[in-house]
C-alpha cells in the first residue's frame, strides 16, 4: 500500500480534518457529524463506515453527491445470526425465569419447549438475514423471510413476504426477527397493530434499529405479558437507566452488541485497509452502499 497520511479526530475536530481529505473512516457510526460539515468536504471521494446499517450517516447532499458509502457487510454476519440463534433458545428452554429461580435459590421443576419446528419470520432478506435463516433453519426452525418484494423460491428463505403485510403474516410466527436496514420503508414497520396480530406468547428479536419499532406499542405489549422481546437496539442509545423497558415483563437487554464478538475492531480496521488498498490501485470497492436505497442491494457487493 502506498504513503498515506491520516488524521484521527473525534466529531467535534471533524471539521478541521476533514478539509483537504479525499477518504473518510467514519469509526463512529452513530455520530451525525459529517451532515456538520459537509461545506468543508469538498475533496472527499469515499466514506467507509464501520458497520452495516449506514441509516445515521445518509442526508440529501450526500446521497445526491458522487462520494461512494462503503460499509461493513460481512463482519457482522455469523456473530448476530448466532445471537439470534442464542435469544431464541434461551426463550423457548425459558432462561430468564431459570436466572431469577436461582438468584432465590429456588428449586422448581418446569417443561420447556422445543425449538424444532417452531416458525421464525425474518424481517431483511440481506446477508445478515440470509446467516440468520440458515442458522435458524439449522436448528429445526421453520423459516420465512420478509421484504420489499413478495417472492418464493428463495434459496435461505423459500418464501419471502412483503414486509408491508406484517400484520397479516405475524399470527402464526413463534420468533419474529427484525434484521432490515432503517430506511422510509422500515421506520415503524413494527406498530401496534402488528404486535397486537403477533401471536400470545410469541417473541421479537430485533437486531436492526430501534426505530423499526412503535417502542410505546411493545412496552404496552410486554407489560400486558402479551408477548416477550430480546432487544439490542432502541430508539435512544444507551438505553436510559430509567426506561420502563429495563423492568417490562418478558424483555431481555442487551447493549447493541450483537455483533460485537472478541476482535471484531480488528476485522473491521483490516476490511478497511483492504479496501484502501483498492482505492489507492484504482480498483472498485468492495461493499458499495446504493445511497438511494440505504443498503447494498442483493448481488451487489
Amino acid at each position: 500500500m502506498g504513503e498515506v497520511e491520516f488524521r484521527f479526530c473525534d466529531g467535534e475536530g471533524l471539521r478541521a480534518a476533514v478539509r483537504g481529505a479525499r477518504v473518510l473512516l467514519l469509526w463512529d457510526f452513530f455520530s451525525t457529524a459529517v451532515r456538520d460539515v459537509w461545506a468543508e468536504a469538498e475533496a472527499l471521494e469515499w466514506i467507509h463506515v464501520t458497520a452495516a446499517g449506514v441509516d445515521t450517516l445518509l442526508f440529501d447532499e450526500l446521497r445526491d453527491s458522487d462520494v461512494v458509502v462503503t460499509n461493513a457487510h460481512g463482519v457482522f454476519d455469523r456473530p448476530i445470526a448466532e445471537y439470534v440463534l442464542g435469544a431464541v433458545i434461551a426463550h423457548a428452554k425459558d432462561s430468564r425465569n431459570s436466572v431469577d429461580l436461582q438468584r432465590r435459590r429456588e428449586w422448581r421443576h418446569r417443561e420447556t419447549r422445543t425449538v424444532l419446528g417452531s416458525k421464525a419470520l425474518v424481517v431483511g432478506t440481506g446477508a445478515i438475514g440470509r446467516e440468520i435463516a440458515r442458522l435458524l433453519r439449522a436448528a429445526g426452525l421453520q423459516v420465512r423471510g420478509a421484504g420489499r418484494v413478495a417472492r418464493s423460491g428463495d434459496p435461505d428463505f423459500g418464501e419471502v413476504i412483503a414486509s408491508g403485510n406484517l400484520v397479516d403474516e405475524v399470527g402464526e410466527v413463534d420468533h419474529l426477527v427484525l434484521a432490515a436496514p432503517l430506511t422510509a420503508a422500515t421506520r415503524g414497520l413494527v406498530d401496534a397493530k402488528v404486535l397486537a396480530a403477533m401471536k400470545p406468547g410469541a417473541h421479537l428479536i430485533n437486531v436492526a434499529r430501534g426505530p423499526m419499532v412503535d417502542e410505546a406499542a411493545l412496552l404496552n405489549a410486554l407489560q400486558d405479558r402479551r408477548i416477550a422481546a430480546t432487544l439490542d437496539v432502541f430508539d435512544r442509545e444507551p438505553l436510559p437507566p430509567d426506561h420502563p423497558l429495563w423492568d417490562a415483563p418478558g424483555a431481555t437487554i442487551t447493549a447493541h452488541m450483537s455483533g460485537d464478538v472478541i476482535g471484531w475492531r480488528d476485522t473491521l480496521a483490516a476490511q478497511f485497509v483492504d479496501n484502501l488498498r483498492r482505492w489507492q490501485a484504482g480498483e472498485p470497492l468492495l461493499n458499495v452502499v446504493d445511497k438511494k436505497l440505504g443498503y447494498i442491494p442483493s448481488g451487489a457487493r
